[in-house]
C-alpha cells in the first residue's frame, strides 16, 4: 500500500514539473521577442537633421578686473632739509599745485645769498668792462689815438666778463629753483592716500627720511579697469567697446566703462592681453584695488555657422559633426567658436545646406547606414 501512494506521488510531482519547465520556456520565448521588436523600433525610428545655415551670434565672457587709480604718485623730497608745516593729511582733496607740505634747510638760504653776491659782483665787473671797451671804441674814432690791439683786449675782457655773468645768473637760479622744491605741491589734482611725515621730521633725497614717500596723491575720478582678456577672445575685443561690472561693495549696481587701451601684445606667462578699461567715477564710490566682476560682450563680426550644441561630438579624437550624405554618416572635424545658450559656432570644411544630425552621438559611426531621417522644422 506504502509502494503505491509512493509512486502516485512521484507521478503527481513530476507531471507539475514539467509545466513549470514548459511555462518558464514560453517566457523566454516572449520576452526575446518583445526585445528584438523593441530594437527594429528604434533602427526604424528616423533620425532628425537640420540644414546647415549661417547667422550671427552673440555671446560674453564673464573675466575678473582690477580697479586701479588712473594715476598714483609716491611724492618724495627733492632735497634735504626738516618739514616745517604740513598742510594735508589722508583723505584731503587737493587741487593741482596746492601746497602739501612746506621745508626748511638753512644752507640753502646761505647758498642763495652766496650765489646773489657772486652775481652782483658779477655784474659789476661786467660794466666795468664794457664801459672801457666803449671808450677804447669812442677813442679808435680819431685815427691813431689807440692801437689796435688794445680794442681786441678790451673785447676780450668785455665778453669774458659777460661769460661769467651768465655763470653766475645760472648758478643763482640753480639755488633759487632748489628752494623752491622745499614747497611740497601737488602735481595734479587728487586725494591724498597716505602721509608718512609729521611737523619736524627730516625729508632728504637719500638717506634716512627718504625709505618712505611724503604722500601718495591718488586720482580717484578716473579710475582704469585692468582686465587680462584670454588669447581666443582678443579678436572680439575693440577700442571704445563698452564693457560693464560689478562690485563686492555695490552687488546690486552695474558699473559700465569703455575700453580705451590693449597692450597689442599677450603676456608670455598668461596668454592674455591686458586690457584698460575708463571709469568715470565722480561720485567716488569706487576704490583703487576692487576686483570687479567684468561682462565682455562677444558679439559675432560675421556670419559663421551656427549649430545646436547636441550636434557637436567632443570625441577623444578631435571635435565633430555628422553630416548625413546618400544616407550615410560621415565625420566631419570641425572648430567650435562662441556659444550662446543652446547654440555654438563651428568652422569646418562644410557648406550651407549641408544636411547634419541635430543630436550627434558616437553610437552613429562615420560611415554607418542611416536608414531614415526627418528634417527639423
Amino acid at each position: 500500500m506504502n509502494r503505491l501512494i509512493n509512486r502516485v506521488g512521484y507521478s503527481v510531482l513530476a507531471v507539475f514539473s514539467g509545466i513549470l519547465v514548459v511555462s518558464s520556456l514560453n517566457g523566454c520565448h516572449s520576452s526575446e521577442g518583445k526585445t528584438e521588436k523593441t530594437a527594429v523600433a528604434e533602427e526604424l525610428q528616423p533620425l532628425e537633421v537640420i540644414a546647415l545655415r549661417k547667422g550671427k551670434l552673440s555671446s560674453s565672457l564673464q573675466i575678473p578686473g582690477e580697479l586701479v587709480a588712473f594715476r598714483d604718485v609716491d611724492i618724495y623730497a627733492k632735497v634735504s632739509g626738516f618739514i616745517k608745516s604740513i598742510h594735508a593729511d589722508v583723505g584731503t582733496e587737493v587741487k593741482e599745485g596746492q601746497l602739501l607740505a612746506l621745508a626748511e634747510a638753512p644752507e640753502l638760504n646761505a647758498q642763495l645769498s652766496a650765489a646773489q653776491s657772486r652775481l652782483k659782483s658779477q655784474e659789476a665787473l661786467y660794466i666795468a668792462s664794457k664801459a672801457n671797451y666803449d671808450r677804447y671804441v669812442d677813442a679808435a674814432k680819431t685815427p691813431g689815438t689807440v692801437a689796435q690791439t688794445m680794442i681786441e683786449q678790451t673785447l676780450a675782457k668785455k665778453e669774458s666778463d659777460m661769460a661769467q655773468l651768465e655763470a653766475a645768473k645760472s648758478s643763482y637760479r640753480e639755488v633759487s629753483d632748489m628752494r623752491k622744491y622745499l614747497e611740497i605741491r601737488a602735481p595734479f589734482s587728487g586725494i591724498i592716500s597716505l602721509r608718512n611725515v609729521s611737523t619736524g621730521a627730516y625729508i632728504g633725497p637719500s638717506g634716512k627720511g627718504s625709505e618712505f614717500p611724503l604722500f601718495v596723491l591718488t586720482e580717484q575720478k578716473r579710475l582704469r579697469l585692468v582686465i587680462a582678456v584670454p588669447e581666443a577672445y582678443t579678436g572680439y575685443v575693440d577700442l571704445n567697446d563698452e564693457v560693464t561690472f560689478t562690485v563686492k561693495a555695490y552687488p546690486d549696481k552695474k558699473f559700465s566703462g569703455k575700453v580705451k587701451r590693449l597692450a597689442g601684445a599677450l603676456d608670455k606667462r598668461l596668454r592674455s592681453e591686458r586690457t584698460e578699461v575708463d571709469v568715470v567715477n565722480n561720485d567716488r564710490k569706487l576704490l583703487p584695488g576692487m576686483i570687479a566682476e567684468v561682462t565682455i560682450p562677444l558679439p559675432t563680426k560675421n556670419t559663421t555657422f551656427v549649430v545646436p550644441k547636441s550636434a557637436v561630438i567632443n570625441a577623444t579624437t578631435g571635435v565633430f559633426i555628422v553630416k548625413v550624405i546618400n544616407q550615410k554618416a560621415e565625420w566631419v572635424p570641425v572648430q567650435k567658436g562662441l556659444e550662446d545658450g543652446d547654440s555654438v559656432e563651428v568652422f569646418g570644411e562644410v557648406k550651407e545646406g549641408d544636411q547634419i544630425l541635430t543630436t550627434a552621438t558616437e553610437e552613429v559611426r562615420n560611415g554607418s547606414a542611416i536608414r531614415s531621417v526627418k528634417q527639423r522644422t
